[in-house]
């Protein structure tokens, strides 16, 4: 319960909405970069600091066009990440997070063991 109150407390803050989003725009941004200088076809859907990669080239935009995409890339994609120190969701079918947590260093390192893992 107290962690809880603490995390309200922190959301409160000033600024703390708008630090999520940039941070959370700043890692889309760099996956999509990263996935496509490797030539995988990658849909990226974001809401606020809540995002998942998606191994296909069309929109995703509900559970027919999920899966549609390549899970057994994302599979490997997956393991490439943790073998770099990075936990994703093991399934493309779940979403990743950015917390406060989480720093610029943070998702410049998420985003370079994307591009070495690919």
């Amino acid at each position: 319960m107290t962690a809880g109150l603490e995390t309200l407390r922190a959301l409160r803050e000033p600024g703390v909405y708008e630090t999520l989003e940039s941070r959370a725009a700043a890692l889309e941004a760099g996956l999509c970069e990263a996935l496509g200088r490797a030539g995988v076809p990658t849909t990226v859907n974001r809401v606020g600091s809540m995002l998942t990669a998606f191994f296909t080239a069309g929109a995703v935009t509900d559970w027919g066009t999920a899966t549609r995409a390549d899970r057994a890339r994302y599979g490997r994609f997956f393991h490439a990440m943790l073998g770099r120190g990075v936990y994703l969701a093991p399934s493309q079918f779940e979403a990743a997070f950015v917390s406060l947590a989480h720093s610029p260093d943070d998702v410049a390192a998420t985003v370079a063991a994307a591009a070495a893992g690919l």
